[in-house]
């Protein structure tokens, strides 16, 4: 088959805020010249790292090549706010169920599977015990509306027979320090992690167990050969018997399901250090984690030196961009944003200061369906997170090294079960439609 060539690379805007908090890392080495391996995976965020975990699990043996565009952790693997969510999460929903029961009992059941996986992950590698922590979320609500959609997804998790414990604004002013908040709806089951520092610990046990992992080399080109598959690098080649394609949106890039795939773009912001004096007259606790009760709210985070730092993490938002990239006008405005909706919540912190402010991809279908299959023979796709790159990025990356081992699993039936995405309409008008739904979303969220 002749050559492909990869149709755009990925370029970040601003820098990656949970990896700028850690040390710095040591390079890992640059794909040069002719490479072989057993399987060959393109991306090195959640789907990556966890397929070829996966495979080192499965089969030692295996000779496992992981080859990222950039540096690890840069990517979403640092720009995502850092929830590993076991409960329906639909955010094209008004209060995050899914599409029935049934359905999301098992999602449930596998994104736990997820969770417990990145756990194992912790212990293995010996990871920071505030890398990896099983703290539970709230859904914040601000406004009557926020708190009807509290109430509806209660009701939801009620028929799931799953725990939940509505907060008063007072238990909320406990917890987040912020009187900001009416009520909230507190569920167990998600981790808070570390995002940047999970993958890095990951990629680092990955590399000490025989991994090969290429930083700073993003595949150019890709063509088959005979029973194997060739990936083209600026500087080499990898020439590989399967391929698992771990890099969500940019799915698109290599020429698959174009016209299907929705591009979201997402900012957030991080504080500096927060003075001493500052977090006492605060309050609350010194980690959690609150998501809006309408999913086109704002996400907020406090972290403490067990995660890189008294800070506070706060984002929002969105803006369909199908060439995947944020401009620095489109990050400054949306900051300007977040600055506003962070001294509201937060009117005691008004002079500490935003140390990075960043972008980040999400990829969608318009019918929240992922793309984990066996694309050609010997090509797999863990892409499309829906906005779950941390938990549905995990399950996708197991699900597709499942299948290339030639094996099934819950996980792989539950992916292959779904449809494919829908298509979108055309550009401009995808653009157009999608930046106007966003933009009426947004507004009626603007007090979550």
């Amino acid at each position: 088959m002749a050559l492909r060539k990869v149709s755009r690379l990925p370029v970040h805007t601003g820098p990656a805020g949970w990896n700028s908090i850690l040390p710095p890392a040591v390079p890992l080495p640059i794909q040069q010249g002719d490479t072989r391996c057993d399987i060959a995976i393109v991306g090195a965020g959640f789907a990556g790292l966890s397929a070829a975990r996966h495979l080192r699990l499965s089969d030692p043996s295996l000779s496992v090549v992981v080859l990222d565009a950039g540096r690890i952790a840069e990517s979403s693997a640092g720009r995502n706010s850092g929830f590993m969510i076991d409960l329906p999460h639909e955010l094209t929903s008004s209060d995050y169920a899914g599409s029935g029961e049934a359905r999301d009992k098992t999602l449930t059941r596998l994104n736990r599977q997820a969770i417990d996986f990145a756990e194992a992950v912790q212990r293995d590698f010996a990871l920071p015990a505030g890398y990896f922590q099983r703290w539970g979320k709230i859904n914040g609500a601000a406004s009557a509306v926020g708190e009807q959609a509290n109430r509806t997804y209660a009701a939801h998790l009620a028929a799931l027979g799953e725990p939940h414990e509505i907060y008063d604004a007072k238990t909320m002013r406990e917890v987040t320090g912020s009187v900001y908040y009416a009520s909230g709806l507190y569920t167990p089951g998600t981790a808070l992690i570390q995002p940047a520092g999970y993958i890095r610990g990951l990629a680092a046990g990955l590399v000490g167990e025989g991994v090969r992992i290429f930083e700073s080399s993003p595949v150019t080109g890709f063509e088959s050969k005979g029973s194997g598959w060739v990936l083209f690098t600026p500087k080499g080649q990898v020439r590989t018997a399967k391929v698992i394609l771990a890099n969500n949106g940019h799915l698109e890039s290599f020429g698959f399901r174009r016209g299907q795939l929705m591009h979201i773009m997402l900012n957030a912001c991080m504080t500096e250090e927060i003075p001493a004096d500052l977090l006492q007259g605060l309050g609350g606790q010194e980690v959690w984690g609150l998501t809006p009760s309408d999913p086109m709210g704002s996400t907020v985070r406090r972290i403490s030196t067990a995660q890189g730092g008294n800070r506070i993490v706060i984002r929002q938002g969105g803006y369909y961009r199908p060439n995947m990239e944020t401009s620095g006008a489109d990050l400054a405005r949306v900051t300007a944003k977040m600055r506003q909706k962070f001294d509201a919540r937060f009117p005691t912190l008004r002079g500490v200061k935003f140390e990075t402010a960043w972008s980040g991809h999400l990829c969608l279908s318009k019918n929240g369906v992922s793309v984990m299959r066996e694309l050609e023979p010997g090509l797999y796709s863990a892409c499309v997170q829906n906005g779950l790159g941390t938990t549905r990025g995990t399950l996708t990356g197991i699900a597709a090294a499942t299948l290339a081992l030639g094996e099934t699993s819950d996980v792989t039936r539950f992916f292959l079960e779904e449809a494919e995405p829908s298509r979108l309409p055309p550009h401009p008008f995808d653009t157009i439609g999608a930046n106007a739904y966003l933009r009426w979303k947004e507004w009626q969220a603007r007090a979550e």
